[in-house]
């Protein structure tokens, strides 16, 4: 199956990262230094961060970007197409919330 790149594009900007793993991942989380930290899916630390203005989260041990579809492929154990199915219902509630 194909997804177009503007799908994809909205998917891995649209959807907020630090919602996405506060509440739909419910990653364990905590607030230090001003900076949402969670439980890194990959080494288990909490030596993480997410950034706005990316739209990425950040493990500083495993030194690992993840974006929303990363994310998602890495905590649910799915596929990438099984992630980007997860996803978009998503994507459609957060365009909705915002008009």
């Amino acid at each position: 199956m194909l997804f177009s790149s503007k799908l994809l594009w909205k998917i891995r900007n649209n959807i907020p990262i630090d919602f996405l793993i506060q509440e739909i991942l419910a990653l364990p989380c905590k607030f230090s230094e001003g900076y949402l930290r969670f439980l890194c899916p990959k080494c288990q630390e909490f030596r993480t961060a997410c950034n706005a203005n990316t739209n990425l989260a950040r493990c500083f041990l495993c030194k690992e970007n993840f974006n929303t579809i990363d994310i998602v492929i890495l905590v649910k154990q799915y596929s990438f197409i099984q992630a980007i199915r997860f996803l978009i219902p998503i994507l459609i509630q957060q365009q909705q919330s915002t008009v």
